[in-house]
């Protein structure tokens, strides 16, 4: 298995990068935000990867750290996940979105991502919940403040999409008056 490349980022493609090592170009598949996190080309670079063999292929897939390669390994466990739909998720949430979406059951932030409908989001849910649990303390707090918070905006009648845009980069140790209320300026109201 290849679990990481060390080598010149020789060029960046909106898929992924090509990684010169040695002498031999590894084309890696990578999301853009993992992408942009890499180094201007013609600098080293780590690429933590997964290397996925099938019958008639062999892909590499990288990231930009262990956690990201990690995450993407569990989520290509789950039944009906592959690697493209993995790359999707991890392209679209944080490890951090993930782990408190998934704590939280929340079926609206798992359908944010490209290729996962309402019926996928609750078997993501119902496969990766125990796997990807949060630490416990991390758990009551940010699943629970942040459920309470989403609650609190679809009953005062927003969409899944701005209530998705208000939560993101809200910091869910904090209590749900004071999380309500920074999602409430996002959105515009005082």
């Amino acid at each position: 298995m290849i679990g990481r490349l060390r080598g010149v980022l020789a060029e960046r493609t909106g898929s992924g990068v090509l990684v010169d090592v040695g002498g031999v170009g590894y084309e890696v598949a990578m999301s853009a935000r993992d992408i942009a996190a890499l180094p201007p080309v013609g600098e080293e670079v780590v690429v933590h990867t997964h290397l996925h063999v099938r019958e008639d292929a062999m892909a590499i897939y990288g990231f930009a750290n262990e956690e990201g390669r990690d995450l993407f390994r569990d989520l290509i466990g789950a039944s009906g996940v592959g690697p493209k739909l993995g790359l999707a998720v991890l392209a679209t949430l944080t490890p951090e979105q993930l782990r408190v979406a998934l704590a939280a059951e929340d079926v609206d932030t798992l359908t944010a991502v490209p290729g996962i409908g309402k019926r996928s989001a609750q078997k993501l849910i119902l496969d990766l919940r125990a796997r990807l649990a949060m630490p416990e303390g991390e758990l009551v707090s940010a699943g629970g403040s942040l459920a309470d918070v989403r609650g609190a905006l679809e009953g005062l009648g927003y969409a899944s999409s701005e209530i998705r845009e208000a939560l993101e980069g809200l910091d869910g140790a904090q209590a749900p008056e004071a999380l309500l209320r920074a999602a409430l300026q996002k959105l515009g109201r005082p």
